[in-house]
């Protein structure tokens, strides 16, 4: 054979066999390097609105990926607080945009797992206590399932065409990360996307297999305060007085009947008192019981009728126990702490269940229940659901350990808990397959 020729026919075999790669392979040979990102998260998490030593680690990555990066991205309502939002955009000719997202927020949870990575690190909470912090909702298997996303797409450019913004959110926990984002201008300084992705370590599903819901998957988040005047005095003559904790027992009691005579018993609703302080001794009776409540649901209407229904009940309690109008119930709702519910595109969610099918096995992928849980990923569909999105659970527990809960009952460490152990491997390996193969089918050539 002509020497001259043999380089040019190992150049040409060699392109076929690089875009030959699937996203499994890649997923593969990029594991050692995310599974060591994910312990150096693991280990240093940082609280919601703080996350700007984890956000430069996520703006390095991209970087090496050539990637331009803007960093401190987003705006908060609070003044002077700094957003430290992550945006990177990838473009490749004309198609659709994709917009993948990772939440960055760890929790004030003191961890009690063992591992040999687990964080031991505090950090000052908004109040300036100094707190144990934990990633015990899975944002460090998040943050790198999306970092090997980024590499897979990257290396698969002559796969797919169109525009990919990769989004790395701040302070999810709180449910201001994704509105400071678009307030500050994520769907207009960058490209709107077509479709929105993200994913969520799930805790009661096996490593290796996915799950996802169509439709409403997380509910709409309320957070009430419900304060409850009395008429102060001594405990001994409560005659004399209008006391404040009986009323705010009969309202706790009455409101359990919004969900059981008021609203439509297919719809699903939770309203739970958090948290109720009243008196400061034994023998008085207080003047101020104050309670706090959240509120789930998942329609704009049901959330809407259970709210009017709180204030209702709680002032007709005051009004039945001989309360003066300038005593009435003060019942609060944080409107700027409101998280909407996230709806899953049914017909994108179609679209995709048919690829993971395909991609990871059909008994790999699981249809699952929606959940009474918040997530402002939520906010990237809008108000109107008008920008189609979905969002999908990845397994992070080991299926013996499953099997074994199964058979005996035992309950999993859940989500926040300080217990809550992902494996890595394959966790970060199925969760990088899953949203790889999803982007590729959205903007297949």
């Amino acid at each position: 054979m002509n020497p001259r020729v043999l380089p040019l026919l190992l150049t040409v075999c060699a392109v076929p066999l690089f875009a030959q790669q699937t996203p499994q392979q890649i997923a593969d040979a990029e594991l050692p390097s995310l599974v060591a990102i994910y312990k150096e998260l693991h280990a240093h998490p940082e609280l919601s609105g703080k996350e700007e030593k984890t956000a430069a680690v996520i703006a390095k990555e991209l970087r090496a990926l050539g990637l331009e990066v803007t960093e401190k991205v987003g705006k908060y309502k609070k003044p002077g607080a700094t957003s430290y939002g992550v945006v990177s955009v990838l473009k490749n000719g004309d198609g659709p945009t994709v917009l993948v997202r990772t939440d960055l927020d760890g929790l004030p949870v003191a961890e009690e797992t063992g591992l040999p990575y687990a964080s031991k690190d505090t950090q000052q909470n908004d109040e300036g206590k100094e707190v144990s912090t934990m990633h015990a909702c899975g944002h460090d298997i998040h943050m790198s399932s999306f970092i090997g996303t980024a590499r897979a797409l990257v290396k698969l450019k002559d796969h797919w065409k169109g525009t990919i913004v990769f989004v790395g959110q701040p302070a999810e926990e709180i449910g201001t990360g994704a509105k400071a984002l678009l307030a500050d201008g994520l769907y207009t300084r960058f490209p709107k996307p077509d479709f929105v992705l993200g994913l969520h370590s799930s805790a009661a599903l096996e490593t290796g297999r996915i799950g996802v819901t169509e439709g409403y998957t997380f509910a709409n988040v309320d957070s009430v305060d419900v304060s409850v005047p009395g008429i102060s005095g001594h405990g001994a003559y409560p005659h004399k007085t209008k006391d404040p904790i009986v009323l705010a027992a009969q309202m706790v009691n009455s409101w359990q009947t919004i969900a059981s005579r008021e609203v439509n018993p297919l719809e699903s609703m939770v309203v739970t008192v958090g948290s109720i302080h009243g008196g400061t001794k034994h023998n008085i009776i207080s003047d101020e019981v104050k309670m706090q409540l959240t509120v789930r649901t998942y329609k704009k209407e049901v959330r809407d009728q259970i709210l009017a229904a709180i204030e209702r009940i709680a002032k007709g309690c005051a009004t039945t126990a001989g309360m003066p109008p300038d005593r009435m119930p003060v019942v609060h709702v944080r409107q700027d702490e409101f998280t909407p519910s996230a709806f899953n595109n049914p017909e994108l969610t179609k679209r995709l269940l048919g690829v993971w099918r395909q991609t990871l096995g059909a008994e790999n992928v699981e249809t699952m229940d929606p959940v009474m849980a918040g997530e402002d990923f939520s906010e990237y569909s809008l108000p109107d659901h008008s920008v189609p999105a979905v969002i999908f659970w990845v397994g992070a527990i080991a299926p013996a350990k499953i099997a074994e809960a199964r058979k005996t009952g035992a309950e999993l460490p859940s989500l926040h808990s300080s217990k809550y152990a992902p494996v890595p491997e394959p966790t970060i390996r199925t969760g990088v397959i899953a949203m790889t193969a999803a982007v590729l089918d959205l903007m297949k050539k």
